[in-house]
């Protein structure tokens, strides 16, 4: 006799009840169940490999799928919002509801993690950046406009949410409040509980029925807990001890790690995270021999399209993170299998209580083609960019100002890209100097009448001199003779906005922010601001194509070519210097030299079958051709 699928066990005589964690373990609909469940992002993922990741995940043993769900991407503007029939580009992403229902189909049960915050190595934490227009404003606080904001954000959200419940025949088992809450508190002030209580409260209101959870390291302390709210736990290593202080602090609760890290994110700079095997074997069975529940974080990582990734900020430091979300996890970036993938699924055989239905055939796996190299066809300099003014609006101002609080995008402000600060009609005398006081958010490149006069990136130690946010009041050396109507251009790259850190590490405008630039000590008022933005119908309505020349300052370079093969493949760009790649007008990542990723993964449904353009914009130096290759190439820590 087959066994039944997990639908049809857990619903059988009608639901009554969802899921439960009274006692020393989880009950669905009155009868017990271990969650054994994974993380993945629908919106780090092409919508077109949704059902097979979560084929994999249910193959590799799993009852579960795990999400958070960005605020930033389902209201990109204020009460503008997306949950897959809007028109922006990341649009295809945003289809939550149909996510969640092919989970159903897949036979999996679904956790959502809705945020506001969600972490997640994601832009901001997942919040919008036209919350940074509001003066003062403190996120992930009881700061009535922040909870109105998130209040009027999750009346739409749950319009989709609430009836995908399993108590409304869906889905969705869980949802946590918040996320890793007790990481805020500060030495001396109090945890906003009022917050999570609100939060709470919202939730309910919208007609949230399932269980309610937080998350947080254990060994860290509980203060991020809601009072009757599961306290469920966050780790890589020490999971007995770990878990035990879990069951310490609320010990008629079951057991659940909501984030067993199976691996770790990436920062540029630095070295390839990768986590050992019999590490990772050790860990999980030492949750699994406790009786816990486990969600694997990641299962499978994606991709931080675009612009999206965030960063970190320690001590001070601004750390950001890379386009690849890799993850060293169970799944590769690509969706292919990995050696953790079939350790785990060894142990969760041996630890279901409950058979049901599996799949019985390996899911296919991940192929990738090596296309041929392809040569440049046409280029574009900034000062060629510039003009392509039709779809940009460009702002005056007596003084720089951030790029969120820009005029555009209905009063939105600007989100992701580069801000443009140029000062036309300047008399300069030989050998003068351009201070730029405070902080740079993130890099500056400094032209002089088309002319690069901020250094090349070309090692790390570029990053404490000036242009870049290490450097704090500094100076650049403009020239070795006298100009006269003269145009000084600073592009500004935001490398991503703070995802972990303390409450005041969220505060965090981009471009140039109360700074004051002058020329030899002369204050400059009466400045162009120019948002680039890079959105699709601006990438693909380009128009002021010059000839390929050498040129070293930021430009455009176009590749075309047809295919007639659609598969994965990898771009590689380690003879290239620091920049974005867009594909049929879609902004696919960032690049640069520095590693460690030095290839962006390229999904086969972002290509078309036959004609295609990849735009690459490169801050310093062309390579002058593209190469592709059928895996990533990484800088990797050597254990």
């Amino acid at each position: 006799m087959s066994s039944p699928t997990l639908y049809k066990y857990y619903t059988l005589g009608g639901i009554k009840t969802g899921l439960s964690a009274t006692g020393n373990e989880f009950t669905l609909n009155n009868r017990p169940i271990t969650i054994f469940s994974g993380a993945i992002h629908y919106f780090r993922v092409h919508p077109d490999y949704w059902k097979d990741r979560l084929r994999k995940l249910k193959y590799c043993g799993l009852n579960c799928v795990e999400t958070y769900i960005p605020w930033n991407l389902h209201e990109p503007q204020k009460d503008n919002y997306d949950f897959g029939a809007g028109n922006n580009d990341m649009t295809i992403f945003c289809q939550i509801e149909e996510y969640i229902k092919l989970a159903q189909e897949e036979d999996l049960f679904v956790i959502i993690r809705p945020g506001p915050y969600i972490c997640a190595e994601w832009e901001f934490g997942g919040m919008p950046s036209y919350l940074l227009r509001e003066e003062n404003l403190t996120v992930r606080t009881s700061d009535p406009r922040f909870v109105g904001r998130v209040e009027k954000y999750f009346q739409e959200l749950f319009k989709v949410l609430t009836p995908l419940q399993f108590t409304n025949n869906g889905s969705i088992i869980a949802f946590q409040i918040e996320n890793e809450y007790g990481n805020v508190e500060v030495k001396g002030k109090n945890i906003d509980t009022e917050y999570l209580l609100a939060l709470k409260n919202i939730m309910e209101k919208n007609g949230v029925k399932e269980l309610l959870f937080t998350s947080d390291t254990p060994s860290l302390g509980f203060s991020g807990t809601v009072p009757d709210v599961l306290a469920t736990a966050n780790f890589q290593e020490n999971a007995v001890s770990q878990l035990q202080l879990l069951k310490n602090f609320q010990p008629n609760r079951p057991l659940m790690v909501m984030e067993f890290w199976t691996g770790w994110f990436d920062h540029w700079t630095e070295s390839h995270q990768t986590r050992n095997l019999e590490m990772f074997t050790n860990v999980l069975e030492e949750i699994l021999k406790k009786g816990s529940s486990v969600n694997f974080y990641m299962f499978h990582g994606g991709t931080n399209w675009g612009f999206l990734n965030g960063a970190n900020c320690f001590g001070g430091g601004y750390q950001a993170d890379t386009t690849s979300y890799d993850y060293d996890c169970l799944l590769s970036e690509d969706g292919s299998y990995t050696e953790k993938y079939h350790r785990a699924k060894e142990l969760i055989k041996n630890y279901q209580k409950v058979l049901t239905k599996s799949i019985s055939e390996i899911p296919p796996h991940s192929t990738k083609y090596v296309y041929p190299s392809i040569s440049v066809s046409a280029m574009m300099k900034l000062s060629d960019i510039l003009k392509e003014n039709h779809l940009i609006k460009s702002e005056n101002s007596d003084t720089t100002k951030p790029m969120e609080l820009l005029s555009c995008n209905n009063d939105s402000g600007q989100s992701f890209g580069y801000i443009v600060y140029r000062k036309t009609g300047l008399n300069i005398p030989k050998h003068s100097k351009l201070r730029i006081e405070g902080k740079i958010r993130d890099q500056a490149i400094v032209l002089l009448n088309g002319v690069l006069k901020s250094k090349q990136l070309s090692s790390v130690d570029n990053l404490s001199e000036f242009g870049y946010w290490q450097s704090e009041n500094s100076c650049l050396s403009l020239n070795n003779e006298c100009l006269e109507n003269a145009t000084v251009d600073i592009i500004i790259s935001n490398w991503g906005r703070i995802n972990f850190g303390k409450l005041d590490d969220f505060k965090q405008h981009k471009g140039l922010f109360e700074s004051v630039i002058s020329l030899n000590e002369q204050v400059l008022l009466g400045w162009t601001i120019t948002p680039l933005e890079f959105k699709k119908n601006w990438n693909q309505n380009l128009s002021l194509w010059q000839t390929v020349e050498k040129y070293l300052g930021p430009s455009i370079y176009k590749f075309e070519f047809n295919i007639n093969v659609l598969q994965d493949t990898y771009i590689d760009m380690r003879e290239w210097c620091q920049g974005i790649i867009i594909i049929n007008g879609f902004v696919l990542g960032r690049y640069c030299k520095l590693g460690p990723q030095y290839t962006l993964y390229l999904p086969a449904p972002l290509l078309n079958d036959g004609f295609n353009t990849i735009l690459v914009f490169e801050h310093f130096e062309s390579a002058g051709y593209l190469k592709f290759t059928d895996s990533p190439i990484w800088n990797i820590i050597k254990e």
